[in-house]
Parts: C-alpha cells; structure tokens; sequence
C-alpha cells in the first residue's frame, strides 16, 4: 500500500482526535509503555546531554511527562496534524528547546541533517508500508549520533501470522477488551486499523535493522502486541 503526501494528511488528521481519546483510556497500554520509555529516556540523560528527535510526535502527551523526567538538551517533534501539534505545544511547554515540524516523518528524517543521540517513533511505523518502513530505519540509523539509540513503540505481527490473520486477533482485541469507548468511536477505530495498518513482524525489522547497519532491536518491554524495542548504532 503507497499513500500519497494527501492520502496521509487526510488519514491523520481525520484519525488523531479518536486516537487520542483511545489512548487517554489505556487501551493500548500506554502508561505502561511510556513507564519503559521514560526509564529508557532517564538511563540516557544520566550519561550527559542528549538530542531527541521525535517521528509521529502526535501532541506528544505522554512523551512530555517522560522529557520532564529526563531533559533533552533539544526536542524536535514531527506530525502530519497541525491540531496534534497545537495540542503538544501545550504539553512541551516546560521542555526547553523545543521545536515542532508539521511534516510527513519519513520526509522530515530523510530530509534533515542534524544528528540525533535519541530518535523516537510512538504507533506510527506501522502505517508505512515494508519499503517505506526500509527507508524509515535507514534515514534513522543516518540520523543517529554515534551510539544514539532509536526507541520504537509499535504494534508487531507475530511471525508466521498473515496480515489478515493479525487484524483478526488485533480487531477481537479491540471489541472485546476496550470497554468504556463509545460504540461509533470503536466501530470507526476498527475501521481505520482494518484499512491503514500494516505491521511488520519481530524478524522483518531485525532484517530491517541490519540493511540499515543497526543492532537487532531488545525488547524493552511488551503488551500483547504492543512492543517497546531499543536500536542502537
């Protein structure tokens, strides 16, 4: 599946505002991921100074807790919904040094020649399809200071399971486990998953990794089919 720059804008905007308040119930587990990723962000900041870029920032809500734990020398956040950034200047504005791009992720981390000692994606891999994944872990890798790590929060296929196979367990899940969300909004929610996601498996993005000359990812942490994974240059 190829989405064109529009095809992408249309998707996000149409689709942050119910994803947000998905998230704000813990469906997808994460205050439980963002703990792991805050604890990551600690682990770095203690070693000095460090630069994070953030790919599919959203309105970066439940990043912004785990920065004020562990301050960035800098943060650049990138989204494709100008209402998401609105919202995250909210959240970021005790972050020093923040900057937010309303860009396409895969252009933003291919097109910029800064370098990062801490990339950052949260749910958005996924949407690529396998070789704008390729060139996403490329760019990144590219992007890294030496030794920077790419933390990747994502949904992941188990291996041998067909796309299809995946939807259906991931779809069940959803109807079966995400009480207290609106009958429409969930319906709508299943919706968007069924026509825009398209997870890789555990193998895929080790092999994904290696072309892109980065370590095979360590499980940070997982939630059903929610991972934590840590890359590292």
């Amino acid at each position: 599946m190829n989405l064109t720059q529009d095809d992408n804008t249309a998707l996000f905007r149409k689709a942050w505002t119910l994803y947000d308040a998905i998230s704000e119930r813990n469906c997808m587990f994460h205050q439980e991921i963002y703990g792991h990723v805050s604890g990551l962000l600690q682990q770095r900041h203690a070693l000095g100074p460090y630069h994070l870029l953030d790919l599919g920032c959203g309105n970066a809500r439940f990043l912004a807790p785990c920065l004020q734990a562990a301050p960035p020398a800098s943060y650049d956040g990138v989204d494709l919904s100008a209402s998401a950034l609105d919202e995250a200047r909210a959240y970021l504005k005790d972050i020093a040094n923040t900057a937010l791009h309303h860009k396409d992720m895969l252009q933003a981390v291919e097109d910029t020649d800064s370098a990062f000692d801490v990339i950052f994606s949260g749910f958005a891999l996924h949407h690529l399809d396998a070789a704008g994944k390729q060139r996403f872990v490329t760019a990144c890798a590219e992007r890294l200071a030496p030794g920077g790590q790419f933390i990747l929060v994502d949904v992941v296929r188990e291996e041998g399971q067909t796309r299809e196979q995946y939807l259906d367990g991931y779809l069940n899940f959803m109807r079966t486990q995400w009480t207290g969300v609106l009958p429409e909004h969930l319906e709508e929610a299943c919706a968007h998953v069924s026509a825009y996601d398209f997870p890789e498996t555990l193998a895929d993005l080790t092999h994904m990794a290696k072309q892109a000359a980065l370590s095979e990812p360590q499980i940070i942490g997982q939630y059903q089919q929610h991972y934590i994974l840590r890359f590292t240059a």
